[in-house]
C-alpha cells in the first residue's frame, strides 16, 4: 500500500471510530466533528426525536432507590406527576406481594398495611401521560432493622375500660437517651381536660398520669407519633398509632392494718366493708396507694419467688391454686383470696407474708366469699389504699404506683 493509500484507510478507520463512541456514549465530543453516518449532530437529532415521543409522566417511589432504615410505617409512597398511575407491585426480595392501592385520582398509591422491620423491598411502577405514553420507575429500599429501631410496650389497651387509677405506663425495648424527643412523640390527653404529665423513671420507662385519679367515665387517648424519632444514636422509633380508652367509675379500697378492715369506696361513699388479713409483724404489707394491675382467677405463689425460702432453699410456701388474686406490685405484693387459712382470722390477725388475703373458698367458683365479691367488682386500675401497716411506702416504680410520688416530683421527672 502506498502512503497515499495508507491514509485514505487510516482516516477512514478514524471515521468508523468516531461514529462507534458517538454511538455507544450519552453526551458527544467537539460538536463541529463529521463522520458521514455516525455524524453527532444526526445523533443529537435523534436523540432529541426520540425525547419528544417520551411520556411526560413524571413518577416518584419514596423512599428513594437505595435506602436504608426506612419507616415501616408510611415511608413507602408512590406519586406522579402529568400523568396518572396504572400499575404499581410492590415485593419483598425473595417475591412475597404486598397488597397496596391506588388513589381513586390515579396520582398516588401506597401500601395497605404496616410494612415489616429490617425487610428488603422492590416496586415497580408504570404510569401513562396524557397521550397515553408509558413512563416507568423501579426502586429498591430496606426498612430499619430491629437492632436500629425501638417500640414501646405500652398499658392499658385500646379499648380497654380500667379503673381511675390506671396510669399509662410505656416501656420501652431499647433504653432511650434522648428522652425530650421521645416524650414529644407522646401525647396523652383526657376528655375531662386534666393536665397530664409524662414522668421517666429510667432510660427504660416512661409513665403518664394526672395531679389526681383520673375523671370517672372519662376517656383517655394515647398518640404515639414515634416514627422516625431517634431515641438513641443509631436506633429510630417505629410507631404511629392511637390508642383510646375508658375510665369506670371512681372506685377507692382502703386497708387499715390495725382495724384489719377494707372499706370499698364508690365516688367516696362506703359500699362494703371486709375484714382483711395483712402482713405479719415480720412480714408488713408495704404502705401506700396501689394500682391493681393483674387479675388471676386462680394463680400459684412461691415464697421461693420473692426471697422467702427455708433452711433448704425452698420456699415457705408454695400454695398452686390462689384464688381471687389480683396484683399490687411487680415484686409480689396481692390482695388475693385465702382457703387455707382459719375463717377466725379475718378481721383479727395479721398472718401474710406481706399480702392482703380476704376469705375465700378452693376452687374460686364461691361467688359469695369476700375475696370473689372483691374480685368480681374490681377493675384494673383501681387503687388500693394499704395504711397502718407500719412498713415503708411501696416505690413509685414499684408496679403502677407513681401516684406515692408528689405532683411536683412527678412533673421534675418530665424532659420536656
Amino acid at each position: 500500500m502506498t502512503d497515499g493509500k495508507r491514509r485514505k484507510g487510516l482516516v477512514a478507520a478514524s471515521a468508523l471510530l468516531g461514529g462507534v463512541l458517538v454511538l455507544t456514549g450519552c453526551s458527544g465530543g467537539d460538536s463541529d466533528a463529521k463522520g458521514g453516518d455516525g455524524d453527532s449532530t444526526s445523533q443529537a437529532k435523534a436523540d432529541e426525536a426520540a425525547a419528544q415521543k417520551a411520556s411526560e409522566a413524571d413518577i416518584k417511589i419514596t423512599p428513594k432507590d437505595g435506602s436504608d432504615n426506612a419507616s415501616i410505617n408510611n415511608a413507602a409512597k408512590v406519586v406522579v406527576a402529568k400523568g396518572t398511575l396504572t400499575d404499581v407491585t410492590m415485593t419483598t426480595a425473595s417475591g412475597t406481594a404486598v397488597s397496596g392501592r391506588i388513589s381513586a385520582d390515579k396520582k398516588s398509591w401506597a401500601p395497605s398495611g404496616q410494612l415489616e422491620r429490617a425487610t428488603t423491598y422492590k416496586v415497580a411502577v408504570t404510569a401513562k401521560d396524557a397521550k397515553g405514553r408509558a413512563a416507568h420507575e423501579n426502586a429498591s429500599f430496606t426498612t430499619v432493622s430491629q437492632a436500629h429501631s425501638f417500640i414501646g410496650n405500652f398499658t392499658p389497651d385500646n379499648g380497654q375500660t380500667v379503673g381511675v387509677g390506671m396510669p399509662v405506663s410505656i416501656n420501652f425495648d431499647k433504653a432511650i437517651t434522648n428522652k425530650a424527643a421521645v416524650q414529644k412523640g407522646i401525647t396523652v390527653t383526657s376528655s375531662a381536660g386534666q393536665e397530664v404529665v409524662g414522668h421517666w423513671f429510667n432510660a427504660n420507662r416512661i409513665d403518664f398520669r394526672p395531679e389526681k385519679y383520673w375523671t370517672e367515665n372519662s376517656t383517655v387517648t394515647l398518640k404515639l407519633a414515634l416514627d422516625g424519632v431517634q431515641g438513641a444514636s443509631g436506633v429510630y422509633g417505629v410507631q404511629q398509632k392511637t390508642v383510646t380508652f375508658k375510665i369506670g367509675r371512681n372506685q377507692v379500697s382502703y386497708v387499715d392494718a390495725q382495724t384489719k378492715q377494707m372499706k370499698v369506696t364508690q365516688d367516696g361513699k362506703t359500699i362494703k366493708t371486709i375484714p382483711i388479713s395483712a402482713g405479719s409483724p415480720e412480714n408488713k404489707t408495704y404502705e401506700g396507694q396501689m394500682v391493681i394491675s393483674e387479675k388471676f382467677k386462680e394463680t400459684r405463689m412461691n415464697g421461693a419467688t420473692v426471697g422467702f425460702t427455708d433452711d433448704d432453699g425452698k420456699g415457705e410456701y408454695d400454695i398452686k391454686d390462689v384464688p381471687h388474686a389480683m396484683r399490687l406490685s411487680s415484686s409480689g405484693t396481692f390482695i388475693h383470696g385465702n382457703y387455707w387459712g382459719a375463717k377466725s382470722i379475718f378481721g383479727a390477725v395479721n398472718t401474710s407474708h406481706g399480702c392482703v388475703g380476704l376469705s375465700d373458698t378452693k376452687g374460686a367458683n364461691d361467688s359469695s366469699t369476700p375475696a370473689a365479691w372483691f374480685y368480681n367488682g374490681s377493675l384494673i386500675g383501681d387503687v388500693v389504699v394499704v395504711q397502718n401497716t407500719g412498713d415503708k411506702t411501696v416505690a413509685p416504680d414499684n408496679g403502677l404506683n407513681g401516684w406515692n410520688m408528689s405532683w411536683a416530683d412527678w412533673k421534675a421527672g418530665s424532659a420536656v
